[in-house]
């Protein structure tokens, strides 16, 4: 599956970036990780959407490391009593119980947490699609 968005392309080829080659990994695992994710651009960076609402956001700037946000939209809703998905990853930070962060520093880490990472968008969004 491939459905990279031709627009998100364009944008980051104008951008050459420095971390390209971990941010088109983190492209393809995210957008084959669950059927129905779309991609644009929002503040700057990927952004992954389902049914029109954002969901998960990549901070691509400053260009020290890629960040992925995962979150219910930029509106600011009730926190849920428990976080919105549950798992033994190491690598997601919650900000929030609606809000965490999946930092990389190099297509190593990439490499390695690229099950976690799959799983993890796929519960996200399952958790999150009818919020």
């Amino acid at each position: 599956m491939n459905n990279k968005n031709n627009a998100v392309t364009i944008f980051l080829d104008a951008l050459n970036h420095p971390f390209r080659t971990e941010i088109e990994l983190l492209r393809q695992i995210i957008l084959n990780s669950i059927n129905g994710l779309s991609e644009n651009i929002k503040w700057n960076g990927p952004n992954y959407y389902y049914d029109d609402a954002d969901r998960i956001t990549m901070k691509i700037h400053p260009p020290k490391h890629v960040q992925l946000i995962f979150h219910r939209g930029a509106k600011t809703l009730n926190q849920p009593k428990n976080k919105i998905i549950n798992t033994d990853s190491s690598v997601i930070v919650w900000k929030e119980n609606d809000r965490a962060v999946v930092t990389f520093k190099n297509l190593a880490e990439i490499e390695k947490g690229k099950t976690d990472l799959t799983d993890i968008v796929k519960k996200w969004i399952i958790a999150t699609k009818n919020l």
